[in-house]
């Protein structure tokens, strides 16, 4: 499970993109608080903002033309399994959402790719 940089996230694959979408559907929703080296810096924050990186993932995954249940865009909304957010607090959002996404974690990204095949243009 990661989170790629979000500054990747319109150059992303399909497969990834859509890869994406699901991940951060589960740690919006029962994964939220179950540890992962990967991801843990996710904890840290508010789960604001978590929402608002999917959100990022969502309007590409649309500018593409690939559908997104409506639910999701709810910020309260945590899956069909998961109670949602009493109305989960507004927060300040930074760029990038998450200060781990620097350019460090970047090239970590870019590398993951190149070593399963891939090259972003």
């Amino acid at each position: 499970m990661r989170l790629w940089h979000q500054d990747m996230i319109n150059k992303l694959p399909r497969q990834q993109l859509l890869g994406q979408h699901r991940e951060c559907c589960a740690l919006r929703g029962n994964g939220w608080g179950r540890p992962h080296a990967t991801v843990n810096y996710v904890f840290n924050y508010s789960p604001y903002l978590l929402y608002r990186y999917h959100r990022l993932v969502m309007e590409e995954m649309q500018r593409r033309g690939y559908k997104v249940s409506p639910e999701w865009l709810d910020k309260n909304y945590r899956g069909k399994t998961c109670p949602p957010y009493d109305n989960l607090e507004v927060v300040e959002v930074r760029k990038p959402v998450y200060a781990e996404h620097d350019e460090r974690y970047h090239l970590e990204c870019v590398k993951n790719l190149e070593g399963k095949g891939i090259t972003l243009k």
